[in-house]
């Protein structure tokens, strides 16, 4: 067998041929034909019979064997769908299960970030108090600052002679 693709497509015509409108009316003409040229004695009855019973059977031998061919070619192509269907699944299957990781990714990530928010807001509120505390202190120093000061100016009045000069 030079080319078993050949064979195969040759198998494929021929029983699409045989199963198409037009195989109906070829064989249809030739077995009329047959039948007209007998009741023509062109041939003989029986020799007509013969022949057409020899080529009709010898068709029905090759046609079974065009059809087993096509039935096995097309069983091939069924199991190659089949492989083909069971990779997909399986690449399916191994999709679903990087879509379940990746969302888990995810909401990992999204606990991460709300953490980070968390954090940031409270450090920022830290921040804010940390701020707010030492306005206050300062304020607080300024205030002592100032007392001191008038401390001090009241204590220099109070302690100078009476002849020197006010500031």
């Amino acid at each position: 067998m030079k080319d078993p693709h050949r064979v195969q497509n040759a198998a494929l015509t021929v029983t699409r041929w045989v199963g198409s409108p037009v195989s109906i009316i070829a064989h249809t003409l030739i077995f009329a034909s047959c039948f007209v040229g007998a009741a023509l004695d062109a041939i003989e009855f029986e020799r007509m019979l013969l022949i057409l019973t020899t080529i009709v059977s010898l068709e029905a031998i090759y046609l079974a064997i065009f059809i087993q061919m096509t039935i096995n070619y097309q069983a091939a192509s069924i199991a190659e769908v089949q492989e083909d269907v069971e990779e997909i699944q399986e690449d399916v299957e191994d999709i679903s299960e990087d879509i379940d990781e990746l969302q888990e990714d995810v909401e990992e990530i999204s606990e991460d970030v709300e953490e980070m928010t968390e954090e940031e807001e409270v450090g920022e509120v830290a921040e804010e108090r940390r701020r707010a505390e030492q306005r206050s202190t300062l304020e607080d120093i300024q205030v002592n600052l100032h007392k001191l000061l008038d401390d001090v100016e009241r204590l220099k009045s109070s302690h100078q002679p009476p002849d020197a000069p006010k500031p």
